[in-house]
This record gives C-alpha cells, structure tokens and sequence, in this order.
C-alpha cells in the first residue's frame, strides 16, 4: 500500500495471488501487461476526476481489473460522471493507436504490440458492458438519472446489473452441458460482478441518503438563478421518504402539497422536506 499526495495505491490479496501464480506458469510477463495497461486505464479516470478538482481517495488493483474511489463532493453530477467513467476506456484507445504506430512504422516487437492492442482492446470492450461498477454501468445509470427519480435510478441499475452478472455466470456455465469444460474465467467475472451488484442493491437506502444529504449542491445551484424548480405533486399524507424518491439529480423540486379535496395546502422547497426527514419533525406543511 502507497500513499502519494493523500491518494492510496494498493494492491487486492487475491491480485497479489494470481502475480505469483503467474511466476509458476511463465505468464508473468503477459500478466504484468496487463497491469501497466489496467493501471494506465485508471490512472485515466483519477486524471479526468483530478482536471475537475475531485479528490480520487484510492486506485486499486483487482483480480479483473482496477477501481479508482473518487470522493463526491457535491459537486459531481451526470456529465462529469461520464467523463470520468470514459477517460478510462479513452487510455485504451490512446494505447490502441500508439501500439498501431509502431506496427506501422516497424517500431518495436510485433507479436509483443499484437499483445498489447488484443490486452487494451479486450479491457476496453469489457469495461464499457452496461454492468455496474464498470464504466459502461456507470455512464448508464448517469444517463437514466437525468430522466427518472435518482432512487429509481439506483434500484433499477442494480437489478439489471445482477440479471447480467447471473446471466454471465450463466454463459460461463453453459459448456458443462456440451459436455465442455467451464468458462473459467467468464465464470469468475459473472460472480464478481454479481457479488458487487448484490451489494449494490442491498445498500441502495444508505447511497440514497448519501445522495439526499448532497442536496445542497442542488440548492445553491438554484438560488444563483440557473434551473427552472420541477414541480413534486403529493397528498399530504404521503410520507417524506416517499416524496424524496421522487427528487430527481440534477432538478430541483418545489413540493405542492394538495389535501384530500384536491385543493393546495402549501408549496414547499425540498430543502424543508429534506431538514424535517432527518429532524424527525412534522411536515413541514404543519408548520
């Protein structure tokens, strides 16, 4: 484990197995590729995260790849998600088309440039699967969120994440019926992938008052004139749990509060929703 300017470098224990196993097999050197190109692949979205003055808290290195933890300041919203998630692919195609100049021009080994174009393209492929916690994931539910409530957003992207985790495992699994052996390989991403979906969605309550407590980026953002408020229509017995699902990323919401005779009772800025949830207070309506 590294620490360099507050951001911690490290290395996963089962990472660190498969380096050795590679030793005993006479793979290492292919293995070591593939960890400068995955290494490089997220350097790429801790770059993007640090040009936005986001602060990336680690990179680490997994068996199937790498993560880079970037800390949410309030500030993060879906265009500068995207960005982020695809300034890792972007490394791959930069590395695809130097490894294509020298080929080109006859510069270095070939089978070994071969390797490397195969090595990038593979990774950048696989990290673009709409399958959350990859790039491809991300920049889904970053699109999705601009149009449904951001808790929708959340339960939905971690569903499909699972059916495509489970799917994959199921893929891998297939050639034991041909009699085959397995895709081991497949096999281990699918349950990665499912492992990490299924953690997703049983947290979804906790990054969604993550989410809700950030709100405040939301609200200065409108009081500097920018935006138009979307209105949130709601009975006035209906919980402020339920109204906060309905608060949309990147809109700000005023709540008209309507009673059973349909007629309105309050117009409320979420702000107020949001301070009486966590105050355990009446509604603010009642006020």
């Amino acid at each position: 484990m590294i620490n360099i300017r507050g951001t911690v470098l490290s290395l996963h224990p089962l990472f660190v197995i498969v380096m050795l196993a590679s030793v005993i097999t006479g793979r290492f050197f292919e293995l070591l590729t593939l960890f400068v190109i995955v290494f490089i692949h997220e350097l790429g979205h801790a770059g993007a995260a640090l040009a936005m003055g986001f602060k990336v808290k680690s990179i680490q290195m997994l068996p199937f790849g790498g993560v880079a933890v970037i800390e949410d300041d309030k500030r993060m919203n879906a265009a500068r998600e995207m960005i982020i998630a695809l300034a890792g692919p972007l490394q791959n195609a930069i590395m695809i088309g130097i490894a294509l100049l020298c080929q080109t021009a006859g510069w270095g080994d070939g089978p070994f440039l071969s390797y490397v174009i195969q090595g990038n393209l593979i990774i950048a492929l696989f990290n673009l699967l709409p399958v959350l916690p990859l790039d491809g994931g991300k920049v889904l539910q970053a699109i999705i969120s601009l149009f449904v409530p951001y808790h929708a957003t959340l339960l939905w992207t971690a569903r499909a994440g699972v059916l495509c985790s489970l799917l994959m495992i199921g893929y891998g699994l297939f050639p034991l019926i041909t009699g085959e052996g397995i895709n081991l390989n497949l096999l281990m991403i699918g349950l990665f992938l499912a492992y990490s979906n299924f953690e997703d969605y049983r947290n979804i309550h906790y990054r969604f008052l993550r989410f809700i407590v950030n709100r405040s980026g939301i609200h200065e953002h409108q009081q500097d004139g920018v935006g138009t408020a979307q209105p949130i229509v709601a009975d006035s017995s209906k919980p402020l749990d339920d109204i906060m699902r309905l608060f949309k990323r990147e809109k700000y919401h005023l709540i008209y509060v309507m009673n059973r005779q349909g007629g309105l009772m309050a117009v409320v800025p979420e702000q107020h929703v949001i301070a009486s949830y966590f105050a355990s207070d009446r509604p603010p309506w009642y006020a």
